[in-house]
């Protein structure tokens, strides 16, 4: 049994523990925005500037891996095939996962617009292919208020889960706030894909269900609303924006306070001057060790006995930056 299966279980027969709380890295820009996102090459002071290599993204991969304080790791099924042949989850209780459909609303390329239009749906993974590999995987949807567009993603979703079943595969759900604009104002916005979610599960069987959802933080209000609504759906925030180091530790605590028991961090790990140390603290953050601010302390000194340099100085990186994060 990983940890995540464990940790599920209590949480859903009301045991949950700060300890409980479930942390994953996503670690799969390739699937959406492409080579650009696995982000810049870590590189002795002086180098010229490069994105990093996939042997090298694979490398940060297998290092979030060693460290075994992550519950999953979410990769791109090509990515999960080669950590599988290194042989790399072995001996850690990391659960892996992958990006089972890769939305339009994801693809943002260098130069392109296609993030622009409604979300279509779209899957590169074969289930077939993927079992071999893992059991668990993400399916995202994002519902626009665009009718057209949303009962196309309904019936792609539908399409999965038969897919899924077939083989023996489970899944949580990411939803993602709308990508364009369809006359929500921004307090209606929240409470739209809350009303979108409860709608788009409440025809499914317990075993077409999530496992968890990944939703965008959208403040106190509207996620306290979601989690209280049904106890046994398991409610999950993503990072976004890289933001700066506060940000991340406060979007756990806020998250975890208001009802939230995952966090699926992307950017903010993988964009971090050490994400072994990011990841550590997250850990520190959600089991109550440290508050949000003393965690950037611990993080600034981290560098600094690394002899890394920061991206902000301490005082800009103990800002709070993300609008819905000054809410609470």
């Amino acid at each position: 049994m990983y940890r995540l299966d464990a940790k599920l279980a209590r949480i859903r027969a009301g045991e949950y523990r700060r300890t409980d709380f479930i942390i994953a890295d996503a670690k799969d820009p390739d699937m959406g925005p492409g080579l650009h996102a696995v982000g810049p090459a870590r590189q002795p002071a002086g180098s010229a500037p490069r994105l990093a290599t996939r042997e090298e993204f694979l490398d940060s991969i297998e290092a979030i891996l060693r460290q075994n304080i992550v519950d999953i790791m979410l990769t791109s099924v090509s990515n999960l095939e080669k950590l599988a042949k290194r042989n790399a989850f072995a001996g850690t209780g990391v659960k892996p996962a992958i990006r089972a459909n890769d939305t339009t609303d994801i693809w943002r390329h260098r130069g392109a617009s296609f993030h622009h239009a409604p979300s279509r749906p779209f899957r590169s993974a074969s289930l077939a292919h993927v079992r071999p590999l893992t059991d668990f995987g993400l399916y995202s949807i994002t519902f626009t208020n665009d009718i057209d567009a949303d009962i196309v993603s309904l019936e792609a979703f539908k399409e999965f889960r038969a897919d899924a079943a077939g083989h023996g595969m489970s899944y949580f759900l990411e939803v993602f706030n709308p990508n364009v604009e369809r006359g929500l104002s921004a307090d209606e916005m929240p409470h739209f894909v809350n009303d979108a979610i409860i709608r788009c599960l409440a025809g499914l069987t317990e075993a077409e269900r999530p496992r968890f959802l990944k939703i965008a933080y959208n403040g106190p209000k509207a996620l306290e609303e979601l989690a209280a609504f049904d106890p046994g759906l398991v409610v999950g925030v993503l990072g976004g924006g890289a933001g700066t180091t506060r940000d991340c530790f406060e979007l756990i605590y806020q998250a975890q306070k208001h009802g939230a028991r995952v966090a699926l961090f992307g950017r903010k790990i993988n964009l971090a001057e050490s994400p072994l140390d990011i990841v550590r603290l997250m850990r520190a953050v959600s089991d109550g060790a440290l508050t949000p601010l003393e965690a950037v302390e611990d993080y600034h000194e981290a560098l600094r006995k690394k002899c890394l340099r920061p991206l902000r100085d301490f005082e800009k990186d103990s800002e709070i930056t993300e609008a819905v994060l000054k809410q609470a």
